[in-house]
């Protein structure tokens, strides 16, 4: 494999741990609407992701500096075709994490009950657009001959990248519900396997149906091993659910997300943006590629910094493992506490 083969795949992983460590973060979002009951509940949801969520972004800043830094023709003609999606994103991302610094800071209800709605849409919107992109650059755009995009917004939206939008957010809501059930205690916890449960069929229909439809139109053996694994992985997710081993499920619908990201990058390669108007326009790891010099001094630089980032995130999640409840909330009647704020040991964001 030439460095440039090697820096694809590593950009495939940056985003696959990005998917699954986010998907979850996106979907606790979506379920703070659909699966809390009151403002108590709201906050045991926001409180599982409290210490992890701004490290899990991490993996989002380090695919995009990597494709800047690997890719420059892929990341400059990636950013111009999708630009408005990518500045939605953008925006939702930075209004997401203000409501999580924020939304505590003052106990009045208007103040505290804007931020959670805040919250809702900034988890929702991503998860549709992350979706609806990944479809397209899978399924190609109008590059031309110099490498530019030259289509329009209307291009980016059609009947496949809207599947794709609709896969992702049943996705990371599944996967979020499951996560749910894995970090709370108490009637949340019955009641987030229980929504999982129901999700997971409705997830699974979609998930196969979109990854089928992938497979017909420009799919290879290797994509569909892993469309295959994601659908089979996904399956066992819920089955597992069903058995109340939440540990099992929430591995196996992060593993399903790990497929349907491998899914998506085996179908491009060697592409990295594939032409819909000449597939000799087609932008490739070889042509889209930085020199090998600064693909190597790259390499040195990861092979020393990905193991400490992997470490110091792993020792995170250990440190915040234990399962939180309505009970160590204060006030837990769903109302502010005396303080008006949750306690902070749990509410550290």
């Amino acid at each position: 494999m030439q460095l440039h083969d090697i820096w694809f795949v590593l950009i495939a992983v940056l985003w696959t741990g990005y998917f699954f460590l986010e998907g979850f973060d996106f979907g606790i979002g979506v379920l703070t609407k659909v699966l809390a009951r009151d403002r108590t509940e709201r906050r045991v949801l926001i409180n599982t992701i409290g210490p992890v969520w701004d490290g899990n972004e991490v993996w989002l800043i380090s695919a995009a500096g990597a494709t800047f830094a690997a890719f420059p023709d892929w990341y400059a003609s990636l950013f111009s075709g999708f630009y408005l999606p990518l500045l939605l994103i953008l925006v939702c991302l930075i209004v997401r994490g203000v409501a999580f610094e924020f939304r505590a800071k003052r106990p009045e209800e208007r103040w505290q009950r804007n931020w959670e709605h805040a919250i809702f849409w900034t988890s929702l919107l991503p998860a549709v657009v992350w979706g609806l992109l990944f479809a397209n650059l899978v399924h190609g755009m109008a590059i031309d001959a110099h490498g530019d995009y030259v289509g329009g917004l209307g291009d980016v939206v059609n009947q496949y990248s809207l599947l794709g939008g609709a896969v992702t957010l049943l996705l990371f809501t599944f996967h979020g519900a499951v996560f749910a059930a894995l970090k709370t205690v108490g009637d949340i916890r019955v009641r987030a396997r229980r929504l999982a449960g129901t999700l997971g069929a409705a997830t699974v229909a979609a998930v196969a149906g979109f990854l089928a439809w992938t497979q017909v139109d420009s799919g290879d053996a290797e994509s569909l091993f892993a469309a295959a694994g994601a659908v089979t992985a996904l399956v066992l997710a819920v089955g597992a659910n069903g058995r109340g081993r939440e540990g099992w499920s929430f591995a196996l619908s992060g593993l399903a997300i790990v497929g349907l990201v491998a899914t998506y990058f085996f179908t491009l390669f060697p592409d990295v943006m594939p032409s819909t108007l000449d597939p000799r326009w087609s932008l490739t790891v070889a042509n889209a590629s930085s020199s090998p010099y600064t693909l190597k001094i790259m390499t040195w630089c990861a092979g020393f910094a990905t193991p400490l980032v992997l470490l110091y995130q792993g020792w995170t999640y250990w440190v915040f493992r234990k399962r939180i409840g309505t009970q160590h909330i204060a006030g837990g009647s769903g109302r502010p506490g005396a303080s008006g704020t949750t306690v902070r040991a749990a509410d550290a964001h």
